[in-house]
């Protein structure tokens, strides 16, 4: 019986190459599966065919926008996810995605093998091979890009060569990834990082030093999960959406970062985040009206964690599951609303308001009215520096 190979396929030169790469390497037949995350582009059926015209026995396309939104890019919010405080992990998120529908395809198939169109020196290869591993772990995984020398001018060559349906005569500069939470651009003259992104870099932002007038909206979230724009109710896959385009008119989101890969190189990357970026930003500031201290505080530190665990390919691992519920639990009154300003590349936070705030005027105010008792604050300084003191007289008693 021959064997089958899952193939990750995006419909572009690589991917479309590999199905008769794959097919004359290993002999083995080819089903193609694209998912849809969001990324814009070609129509799906169009994809499926060039599959099929390059030699796939079967091409499975998949719209999995809301299926991203909601399970994905939602928790990412609701962990304030942000690789090096600044990254919102836009092609992160979407590579356990696609490793899940390609289990599931190899599944459904028979297939023995999975390809991807990774290099090796990329974090994707991690997240596609760490995320196989986890979800089917009798899966062979096929990196021809990688492993079987199929360098660029090898796939032009060969996609001459067997007359396939694709266009090898446009080469962009840069390399681009992008998806309903943003958009990633590197290569080019952009590997050298003294040279400044230049206007055509950017496709999801207008430029922010030009003159609108500014964009006032309100963002409702219910324990933690966004669910309305000024007072519509929307999916989350409507409410990125909303935020990509009215962000993204102010020039929000714009990212300029060398950023520490997994595999240890640093890589200049560029990125536009325009609803991420404001919705990370109105997220995090109703936590700090609904969360209690000690429980913010902590917090923090597992949102890291969750950033750097999803970054490094480790989505499907016991920890980020772990993590997960900690997070979940974290915004169960994360439920309010959040006034924003888009302005000049910025998201600007000018209100708050819920019935699960714990800011208490009458305790906060000092005008009259004010409930709280100042003369308590003695008692409480003196029991609360009473370590840093005992300690303090003992250096001194010591040095003498």
């Amino acid at each position: 019986m021959t064997e089958r190979v899952v193939l990750a396929y995006s419909g572009g030169l690589d991917t479309s190459v590999a199905i008769g790469w794959i097919a004359e390497e290993t002999g083995a037949e080819v089903v193609a599966v694209a998912v849809d995350c969001g990324q814009g582009g070609e129509d799906l059926d169009a994809v499926r065919q060039r599959a099929l015209d390059c030699g796939a026995v079967e091409a499975v396309v998949t719209d999995a926008r809301d299926e991203f939104a909601t399970e994905y890019c939602v928790p990412a919010l609701q962990a304030n996810a942000l690789y090096m405080d600044r990254y919102p992990l836009v092609s992160a998120l979407s590579r356990p995605l696609i490793v899940r529908h390609l289990a599931d395809a190899a599944r459904y198939h028979g297939a023995t093998m999975v390809a991807h169109g990774c290099t090796g020196k990329g974090n994707d290869q991690v997240r596609f091979e760490a995320g196989l591993a986890a979800l089917h772990p009798e899966l062979r995984v096929l990196a021809p890009v990688r492993d079987s020398g199929m360098t660029r001018d090898r796939a032009i060559a060969f996609a001459e060569d067997k007359g396939l349906p694709i266009d090898v005569s446009k080469k962009s500069p840069y390399s681009i990834d992008q998806n309903l939470f943003g958009r990633a651009v590197e290569t080019g003259f952009l590997e050298n990082i003294w040279n400044g992104p230049i206007e055509d870099v950017y496709a999801y932002t207008q430029d922010p030093a030009q003159h609108r007038e500014p964009d006032e909206l309100v963002i409702t979230f219910t324990s933690g999960v966004p669910t309305a724009i000024d007072g519509e109710e929307l999916t989350p896959l409507r409410i990125i959406e909303e935020m990509n385009r009215r962000a993204g008119a102010q020039g929000v989101g714009r990212i300029d970062m060398v950023e520490d890969r997994l595999v240890g190189i640093k890589s200049r990357e560029v990125y536009e985040a325009p609803g991420a970026i404001a919705l990370i930003t109105a997220h995090q500031e109703l936590e700090n009206v609904t969360v209690e201290r000690d429980l913010a505080r902590h917090k923090r530190g597992v949102d890291q964690r969750w950033g750097e665990l999803v970054y490094d390919g480790l989505w499907f691992s016991p920890l980020r599951s772990a993590l997960q519920s900690f997070v979940t639990e974290a915004n169960r009154h994360v439920t309010g609303d959040i006034r924003m300003v888009l302005h000049g590349g910025r998201a600007v936070v000018t209100g708050r308001r819920g019935e699960a705030s714990l800011y208490d005027h009458a305790l906060a105010t000092y005008d009259t009215g004010d409930t709280y008792d100042q003369s308590l604050a003695r008692g409480f300084i003196d029991v609360f520096g009473m370590p840093a003191k005992i300690a303090s007289l003992r250096d001194q008693r010591l040095n003498k």
